[in-house]
C-alpha cells in the first residue's frame, strides 16, 4: 500500500518545487509510474487479513477501483493542458496539487478497513471536488453547481456519521474484519431499519439514486473537464463500493427498505434516459446517462447475491473509463466551437475524422455492444434481477432499448446533418487528444479479454 501512497502524497512537493517549463512532463511522468505500479493490486491472492496494517488493505472488490483511481489522474492532468494555457504556473500547480489530494484521499477511501476511516476520506474527496469545479468551471453557474453538490453531500453524510457512531457503540470496533467475526443482530426491527436508511442514504446521494440526483447534471455542466472526468468515473463509484462493502460486512439488509430503493434505482433508469432523450446539452446528457447506468449499479447492490455484486463491479469499472471518455470528446467539441448545444456542433465527422472514430468507439461501449466489458456488466446485473423478479425484465429491457436510443441520437447528431454556416474551418486535433482517448480505450479493450480481474472476489 506504502508504495502507492508515498509516491502520490511525494507529487506534491515534486509539483510545487519542479521548473514551470518541466511541470507537465514531471507530473505525468510520475503519476503514470504511479499508474503502472498500481497494477500490482491485480494479483489475486490480496485479502485484508494479508495485511499487516490494520487501517489499509485492499481485496478483490478495492483493487479495480483503487487501480481506476491511479490511471485516471494522469489522463486528467493530459485533458485539462489546454483549459490552463493562459493560467499563470501559481494556478497550474494548485490545480495539479488538488487533483493529487484528490487521488490520495480517494485511494484512502477505496482501501480503508476502518469504517469511521472510509467514512474520514469519504468526506475529504468532497473538498478538492469542490475547489476544482468552482474555481475553474467555465460558466457563471459553477458556485451555484458547488452549493448543490456540497449541500447534497452533507445532509447525506450526517445521518452515516451517526449509524457508524451507533454501530461502533453496538460491537465495540468499526474494523471491517472485527465486525465480520463479532456481529450482534439487531434485535428491534425498527430500530434496524432507521439504522440501515441512516446508512443508505450518504452512498444513494453520493450514486445518486433518481430522486436524489439533482445535484449531479449541475455539477458536471458546470466542472471543468478534469472534475467531470473524476465526478463521472470514480466519485460516483464510491457509493455503489461503500454499499457492497457495508453489505457484505453486516445483517443482512430488510425487505422494508430494500423495496423502495428497488424500486426507485430501476425507475431511475427509466427516467433518466428518457430525459437524456430531450438534453441539448452534450454534458448534460452524458450526465444523466452516468445516473441511469448507477440505477443498474444500486439495484444490483440491494440484490445482495454475488452474482449481482460481480456484474455491479464490472458495469461501474466499464462505465467508469467509458463515461471518461465521453466527457473527454465533448470537450474537444467544446474547446473549438465553444458551446455544447448538440444543434449546434453538427457534423463534426466532416472536420475532425479521426475523432469521429473515438466517438463511435465511445458510443458503442456506451451501448453496451458485444464483446464489451459494457456488456458483461448489465447482462449480469439484468440476469441476476431477472432470478431476483421477473418483473424487473420490464424496466430494465426498457431502460437498454432507451440507452442504445438517445447514444445513437448522441452520435448522429453530434458527427453527421448539415454543417452550421457559421462554421467555416476548426483547428485541427492534436495528438495529447488521441493519446487521450486511447488511453481510455486500450484498457477497456485489455479487459475485454480478461474480464475476471474484475469481477471481484465473488466469481468461482
Amino acid at each position: 500500500m506504502l508504495k502507492i501512497m508515498l509516491p502520490t502524497i511525494m507529487l506534491l512537493p515534486t509539483t510545487m518545487l519542479c521548473k514551470p517549463k518541466q511541470l507537465w512532463i514531471t507530473m505525468l511522468t510520475h503519476s503514470f509510474g504511479i499508474a503502472f505500479l498500481s497494477l500490482q493490486w491485480f494479483k489475486p491472492s490480496m485479502e485484508f487479513t494479508s495485511f499487516s496494517n490494520h487501517y489499509l488493505g485492499v481485496d478483490q472488490i478495492s483493487a479495480p477501483l483503487l487501480i481506476l483511481t491511479c490511471w485516471l489522474s494522469p489522463l486528467m492532468v493530459l485533458a485539462s493542458q489546454n483549459h490552463l494555457t493562459k493560467e499563470p504556473v501559481t494556478r497550474k500547480r494548485t490545480f495539479i496539487s488538488t487533483i493529487i489530494l484528490l487521488q490520495t484521499s480517494l485511494i484512502l477511501a477505496f482501501s480503508a478497513t476502518e469504517l469511521i476511516m472510509f467514512f474520514m476520506a469519504f468526506e475529504a474527496t468532497l473538498i478538492p471536488t469542490l475547489v476544482i469545479i468552482t474555481r475553474w468551471g467555465n460558466q457563471m453557474e459553477r458556485l451555484n453547481a458547488g452549493t448543490y453538490f456540497l449541500f447534497y453531500t452533507l445532509i447525506g453524510s450526517l445521518p452515516l456519521l451517526i449509524a457508524l457512531l451507533s454501530l461502533h457503540t453496538q460491537n465495540g470496533t468499526l474494523s471491517l474484519c472485527t465486525i465480520q467475526l463479532n456481529q450482534h443482530a439487531m434485535l428491534n426491527s425498527w430500530t434496524h431499519t432507521t439504522w440501515w436508511f441512516a446508512l443508505l442514504t450518504a452512498f444513494m446521494i453520493k450514486m445518486p439514486l433518481y430522486g436524489l440526483h439533482l445535484w449531479l447534471p449541475k455539477a458536471h455542466v458546470e466542472a471543468p473537464i478534469a472534475g467531470s472526468m473524476i465526478l463521472a468515473a470514480v466519485l460516483l463509484k464510491l457509493g455503489g463500493y461503500g454499499i457492497i462493502r457495508i453489505m457484505m460486512t453486516l445483517d443482512p439488509l430488510s425487505k422494508t427498505l430494500s423495496y423502495p430503493f428497488m424500486v426507485l434505482a430501476l425507475w431511475g433508469v427509466v427516467m433518466t434516459s428518457s430525459i437524456c432523450l430531450h438534453q441539448t446539452d452534450l454534458k448534460s446528457l452524458i450526465a444523466y446517462s452516468s445516473v441511469s447506468h448507477m440505477g443498474l449499479v444500486t439495484a444490483a447492490a440491494l440484490t445482495q447475491t454475488h452474482w449481482a455484486h460481480t456484474g455491479a463491479i464490472t458495469l461501474m469499472i466499464a462505465h467508469g473509463l467509458t463515461s471518461s471518455m465521453l466527457f473527454c470528446l465533448a470537450n474537444t467539441n467544446y474547446e473549438r466551437t465553444h458551446n455544447r448545444t448538440l444543434l449546434i456542433a453538427r457534423n463534426m465527422q466532416l472536420f475532425l475524422p479521426l475523432m469521429g472514430t473515438w466517438w463511435l468507439l465511445a458510443s458503442l461501449a456506451n451501448m453496451a455492444i458485444p464483446p464489451t466489458i459494457n456488456l458483461m456488466g448489465e447482462l449480469t446485473i439484468i440476469a441476476s434481477l431477472f432470478n431476483w423478479s421477473n418483473i424487473t425484465i420490464l424496466m430494465t429491457g426498457l431502460g437498454t432499448l432507451l440507452t442504445a436510443t438517445y447514444t445513437l441520437h448522441m452520435l448522429s447528431t453530434t458527427q453527421w446533418g448539415k454543417t452550421p454556416s457559421y462554421i467555416k474551418t476548426i483547428p485541427p486535433t492534436h495528438t495529447r487528444e488521441h493519446l487521450l482517448m486511447a488511453l481510455h480505450t486500450m484498457p477497456m479493450a485489455l479487459l475485454m479479454v480478461k474480464p475476471e480481474l474484475i469481477w471481484g472476489a465473488f466469481h468461482c
